[in-house]
């Protein structure tokens, strides 16, 4: 596939294009029921996200291009290996419902790329996966890994090929023996792709700071449930022990308003919360609680996403920079948000747990199928992408982005609404009858008993 190429006009009339969305965005009505007018405006959207998605956001080795730079007209890199794992899930989320071929096969694309991260070199790294966050960040971080791991199986249980199960596992192997403090079930952070080096002193996320602590260095890293996937991928124990030792861990250190305080990106000292961070470990718990039917974890989850409501504007819009006063900054809209708040409304209302989240839920539904570009937008790099909004000051320039994973959560977001409202179509797949491969040390099936290599 062809990079998409930069229009030579693109930051003038693209930004002011943006404007002129921004300023039509109006509070959403309520949704209808489920009738053909609403499912039409769903699988329109899907089609034409995911074509978006499949054309524009992976580029010809299928790694994710990110952020688009509308200021500067151009694409930048920003943590690849999870962004692209997101389009990845994005991508079979909508093949499952719309059933276009391009769909399935740029995710499969997409996964090669994520799979040639994985370091085979021998060293003290082999098995890993080289994902460096980027940004400043020079480091392999563990969420970087996971966040993007959940398409990789994702599309293992659809097509059946267990390259797209193994990898990710090996990963998760090598974090588990390299990474993981017990005591306080928390990952450490961050590694140097150089020696292998786990940071467990101090961490990139926090050069000002002199004097670091364990929780300054090691999160209860539970985004993307990868533990719970390898645990589904292998059948062994051990990988079900560590997913619920890490959702037991969620629930001890969740703070009283629903979120995590006490580690990065929230920011305790200046009452910040990132936005979609909580919702990630709350998707775990929701999983964890799937799994084990442990009501502690829907109820933290649940607690999560009644705090959410309270910064979803009228319009069903969230802002990216909030704060525990209730207060937010009005400079950047994050779609992402909306889908992801979107998706896990959902998940606790079929799970009985959805009181007071139908208003937020449909808001939710409308914002994002009345904020995407239009597919007939004259530049190309946004032609059909859902909106997720970054705005920032460089110095004397002010810095506009628009980044993929409005789409990639978009796509999760509206799949989901639509298998929930209109069961006959796109049911989630099942895995396939695993294909035959060799025998790779830390990965694959087992009956139980120590995983491969550990």
């Amino acid at each position: 596939m062809n990079p998409i190429p930069r229009h030579p006009r693109a930051p003038a009339w693209s930004f002011l294009c943006l404007l002129g969305l921004v300023t039509s965005l109006g509070a959403a009505a309520p949704a209808p029921a489920a009738d053909e007018a609403l499912r039409a405006r769903i699988l329109s959207a899907l089609t034409e996200g995911g074509t978006y998605a499949a054309d524009v956001l992976l580029d010809e080795h299928g790694q994710a291009r990110c952020d688009y730079n509308l200021t500067a007209g151009k694409w930048q890199p920003y943590e690849p290996a999870w962004h692209t794992g997101q389009i990845i899930y994005g991508l079979v989320e909508a093949y499952q419902i719309t059933r276009q071929p391009k769909f399935l096969a740029q995710a499969k694309h997409a996964a090669e790329w994520w799979l040639s991260l994985q370091i085979k070199d021998g060293s003290n790294l082999h098995g890993m996966l080289r994902a460096v966050h980027g940004g400043g960040i020079d480091y392999i971080v563990f969420a970087t890994v996971s966040d993007g791991t959940g398409g990789l199986f994702a599309l293992w249980r659809l097509t059946g090929d267990d390259r797209y199960a193994a990898v990710p596992t090996q990963a998760g192997d090598w974090m588990l023996a390299n990474m993981y403090e017990p005591t306080q079930r928390v990952f450490y952070d961050a590694v140097d792709p150089r020696t292998g080096a786990v940071q467990k002193i101090t961490s990139p996320f926090w050069p000002e700071k002199k004097t670091q602590v364990l929780f300054d260095v090691a999160r209860p890293n539970n985004e993307g449930s990868l533990y719970k996937d390898m645990f589904a991928y292998t059948k062994n124990e051990k990988y079900r022990s560590v997913f619920v030792d890490l959702c037991d861990s969620l629930v001890e250190k969740q703070g009283p308003e629903g979120l995590w305080m006490d580690f990065i990106p929230n920011n305790r000292a200046k009452g910040r919360f990132h936005p979609r961070f909580n919702l990630w470990y709350a998707e775990s718990l929701i999983e964890g609680y799937e799994l084990t039917g442990d009501q502690r974890y829907l109820a933290a989850a649940r607690k999560t996403l009644l705090f959410y409501t309270k910064f979803q504007q009228r319009d069903g819009s969230f802002y990216r920079d909030n704060f525990l006063d209730g207060t937010s900054k009005e400079n950047s809209v994050t779609g992402s948000t909306v889908s992801f708040a979107g998706l896990l409304w959902l998940r606790l209302t079929r799970h009985g747990a959805g009181a007071g989240f139908e208003a937020p839920l449909q808001r939710a539904l409308q914002w994002v199928l009345a904020n995407r570009f239009a597919a007939t937008h004259p530049d190309p790099n946004l032609a059909g992408a859902f909106y997720n909004l970054r705005s920032a000051a460089k110095g004397a320039k002010l810095e506009v982005l628009q980044r993929d994973l409005g789409t990639a959560f978009g796509l999760r977001f509206l799949a989901a609404y639509y298998r929930a409202n209109w069961p006959d179509g796109g049911k989630t797949a099942k895995p396939r009858r695993r294909r035959r491969r060799a025998a790779t040390p830390g990965a694959g099936p087992t009956n139980g008993g120590a995983a491969p290599g550990n």
